[in-house]
């Protein structure tokens, strides 16, 4: 079995400017999207067909880097890019 460790931190000590900041340039997030809301995360892509699954990954500040059709693309363009992916349900 492995020794996982978490670390908790306290809402009241980490202001929201430190947690905008935190992970950033190492971590990156995947999130599963429809395709009704592309047009407002990724302004420049072409239209979508309505009714699709789509992932989106993230800069940890939020900043749009990709959109595919599977999350193991997402995973994938994330380590390519040495950036640790993480999921946001």
């Amino acid at each position: 079995m492995s020794d996982m460790s978490t670390t908790t931190i306290e809402s009241d000590s980490v202001t929201p400017e430190a947690l905008a900041h935190l992970g950033e340039g190492h971590i990156a997030y995947v999130k599963q999207v429809r395709s009704e809301d592309v047009p407002g995360l990724f302004p420049e892509a072409p239209k979508i067909a309505p009714g699709l699954k789509l992932f989106a990954l993230h800069a940890a500040d939020g900043t749009p880097i990709m959109l595919t059709d599977s999350r193991e693309a997402a995973v994938a363009n994330a380590w390519s890019n040495e950036l640790q992916a993480v999921s946001v349900h």
